[in-house]
């Protein structure tokens, strides 16, 4: 039996791809150079208010240099001038026009305030399952050739970083931090309380970071302290909601939650809705202890694991805590995304495996940190206890370890009777037809029970607004006998596309279906299942277009089993231009490839489009036209390529993205390294059986020379390496634990071959 090729998920990252900047499994290096030896002076002015930014001669980031470079330290609490390791805010294009994957801001924290190394990066991993939330991984940052340290790496909140979760950037855009910095004697707080109309009085507290925007921030904090009933209508709730619970359950203080009020970002939509957004994670897990209630004090372990999960619900300086919370409907919602991330990270201990795989992957960079603020020793243990004592980072006193803080309030939390209540149940929804029609009339209905009120959310273009509607079970909404336990919904098809999910409560709790809402979401289309494949932003060598010349290029997929008229699709890089190109009048057979030449000039041929792919990034949309409709079906944000890598789907048609530093247009998605000699060879060699049990056998066939065998586990960790040289060799695997596995087979020209496989 042979072993068919698969692909490396996104998760697991190996030199023959290329490396994602935020790549968990990956210590970036970030290398900075000045031409002035006294650069910390320089620095510690800048922070002092001397100049913006000091330029660096160059910066290296993983091999690749930037000249002229703009650097500064950052931070508020975790700043000092008299230490070594400070945090680093970089800007590649402060002078220059340049970026690095497609990021030109860079921030590091110097991880001064915790021992484990991993409250940030894995908090933002957690958030991330449920709301837009950046990217976060580690890098060792050099300055003038010496080693500063390990740093986590964050994503900073900008407008690339709304445009490519939100799709635009020019919209208004707040910092909610006071400008000045907060700290002990700090009354400017960005906790969203009315000050009246004239924007000054709010400039202490939010900062900006649009052209224009003053006036519809205001707005929001009116709505929200005076006009609640309105306050759909211009906040993203759920998204609100998710924010509140993830501060509350991972004890994340150092926020809109805490003391003050801060460290959040407020983008205002296409659809005029105002989306929070998380950020500063570095004393999440119990670090930052001011709750900003007088009457809850976090002295120890057992207060923080004990803090109650309504904090400041009846508090008006918390005014989106104490309004969202009045009302039961939202009350019951905040409840069950508590419960959620409880149960499917903490209850289950899941944190602690991630967290054991983020310290594996640093340790040897933190035992060389020598500008770290705590001992290897804190570092080994506060993953899960305790530490006393004084000293440590600029915040000093002890640390309460992430799984003792969370094992203990996770138990908590699920022992009251908030989350103890019995909350309905909703069985996976169907609807009345699997192939709607534009306009057409159909039903949705799901069997529910222990329920006062079932609500219906959806939704005809992504990142609109979920609409909410009633769910019946009354016999009137293709619901069959009413009173029958099956609830319906009457719907037109509106679009080519419709997103939805449930949401079902009584009196006493609530449940979303799915429960990661609005990260996820069930989907009914009637486009079938054409999608943007794989994308090439500046071909120079690769593979010539049907006018045998190089030139950008879309690869399309059909990943359905029925054959799709092409002629009903446009391309389209400008969303709001969504009939740019029309595909041709073309037939595209299942499981089949359609490449797209984006050279701009469609009349070259029929496969020409009339727009190219900009090298530094562009977006990319899929448009389907039915009875005049034309409504997006794929989209795609394209990072800053270089020549001749391309961006695509891990596998045909999957959910992941991934760099392909060689691409694969017209054929099966797959990574294959740059290197030709002894491909052929490799991929003659048979393995099996998948799934594994005791043995995998791995056939040689006629290959004579030595090849190298490593396999990973699903985070990276190497869990064997052996050299094979027979014609057979059967690897005992009984020892390996259940799970997917990658394993890489090295020619001795360096030629490579990457498999998945699985141990049952």
């Amino acid at each position: 039996m042979k072993l068919l090729s698969m692909t490396v998920a996104s998760l697991i990252s190996f030199a023959v791809s290329a490396q994602s900047f935020y790549d968990l499994n990956t210590i970036q290096e970030i290398k900075i150079t000045f031409a002035q030896s006294n650069w910390d002076a320089l620095l510690d002015a800048q922070k002092a208010g001397a100049e913006d930014y000091t330029m660096a001669q160059t910066v290296e980031i993983n091999g690749t240099v930037f000249d002229s470079v703009g650097v500064k330290y950052k931070g508020n609490s975790t700043y000092r001038s008299t230490q070594t390791k400070n945090p680093f805010h970089i800007e590649l294009d402060t002078y220059k026009d340049q970026e690095y994957q497609g990021y030109s801001d860079i921030k590091l924290s110097n991880v001064a305030n915790d021992p484990s190394f991993v409250r940030e990066v894995l908090s933002y991993q957690i958030l991330r399952q449920y709301v837009d939330a950046p990217l976060c991984n580690y890098a060792n940052v050099y300055v003038n050739g010496d080693l500063i340290g390990l740093y986590s790496n964050a994503e900073a909140i900008s407008k690339k970083f709304v445009k490519s979760r939100f799709g635009s950037k020019n919209n208004t855009f707040v910092k909610c931090n006071p400008p000045a910095g907060a700290g002990p004697g700090t009354t400017d707080y960005p906790n969203l309380t009315y000050l009246g109309t004239d924007s000054t009085k709010y400039y202490a507290s939010y900062e900006i970071k649009s052209d224009a925007g003053w006036g519809e921030l205001i707005d929001l904090i009116d709505t929200l302290n005076t006009t609640t009933s309105a306050l759909p209508e211009i906040l993203d709730i759920n998204r609100a909601l998710w924010m509140i619970a993830f501060n509350n359950v991972l004890v994340n203080l150092d926020s809109y939650s805490g003391g003050f009020a801060q460290n959040y970002y407020l983008y205002r939509s296409d659809y005029n809705h105002f989306l929070p957004i998380v950020w500063d994670l570095n004393e999440s897990f119990g670090k930052f202890t001011q709750t900003g209630s007088a009457s809850v004090r976090l002295r120890s372990t057992t207060d923080k694991q004990q803090l109650t999960h309504l904090l400041h619900q009846n508090d008006a300086d918390y005014p989106l805590i104490q309004k969202l919370l009045s009302d039961p409907t939202y009350k019951r919602m905040y409840v069950a995304h508590c419960k959620t991330m409880l149960q499917e990270n903490f209850d289950d201990g899941s944190y602690l495996v991630t967290g054991d795989s983020l310290q594996s992957t640093i340790d040897a960079a933190v035992l060389a940190d020598n500008n770290k603020f705590f001992t290897y020793a804190n570092f080994t243990s506060n993953l899960r206890s305790d530490i006393s004592g004084g000293g440590g980072g600029p915040g000093g006193g002890g640390v309460n370890g992430i799984g003792n803080l969370m094992d203990g309030r996770s138990t908590y939390l699920l022992g009251l009777s908030d989350f103890t209540a019995t909350a309905p149940s909703i069985s996976t929804p169907t609807s009345s037809t699997s192939t709607p029609t534009i306009n057409g009339k159909f039903f949705v209905t799901s069997t529910i029970s222990n329920e006062d009120l079932v609500l219906f959310a959806y939704r005809f273009e992504a990142r609109a607004p979920f609409v909410k509607d009633t769910m019946f079970d009354d016999g009137n909404h293709g619901d069959g006998a009413a009173n029958d336990g099956v609830y319906g919904i009457e719907l037109i098809m509106s679009g080519i596309t419709m997103d939805y999910y449930i949401y079902a409560e009584n009196n006493n709790a609530g449940l979303f279906s799915p429960r990661r809402v609005e990260k996820e979401f069930y989907n009914l289309s009637l486009s079938g299942a054409l999608v943007i494949n794989e994308v090439m932003s500046s071909n120079t060598n690769t593979v010539e277009s049907d006018v045998n010349d190089l030139t950008d290029w879309i690869e399309l997929y059909n990943a359905g089993d029925e054959a799709i008229s092409l002629g009903d699709y446009y391309l389209s890089d400008d969303n709001k231009i969504n009939n740019k190109w029309k595909l041709p009048e073309l037939t595209l057979a299942p499981k089949d490839y359609a490449m797209v030449w984006a050279s701009g000039e469609e009349l070259r041929s029929d496969w020409n489009a009339n727009f190219k792919i900009s090298k530094s990034g562009e977006s990319i949309g899929l448009y389907y036209n039915t009875q005049g409709i034309i409504g997006q079906v794929d989209y795609v944000e394209v990072p800053a390529l270089e020549s001749n890598t391309s961006y695509g789907r891990e596998t045909d048609g999957a959910d992941e993205w991934i760099i392909f530093q060689r691409s694969t247009p017209d054929t099966a998605n797959h990574i294959v390294d740059t290197t030709s000699i002894g491909e052929y060879e490799l991929n003659a060699i048979q393995m099996y059986p998948n799934p594994m049990n005791e043995y995998l056998i791995i056939e040689l066939g006629a290959i004579t020379s030595s090849v190298q065998l490593d396999i990973y586990d699903a985070v990276g960790r190497k869990t064997l390496s052996k050299e094979l040289t027979a014609s057979e060799q059967s690897i005992p695997v009984v020892d390996f634990q259940r799970g997917v596995y990658v394993l890489v087979l090295t020619s001795e020209s360096g030629a490579k071959r990457i498999e998945k496989l699985v141990k049952e």
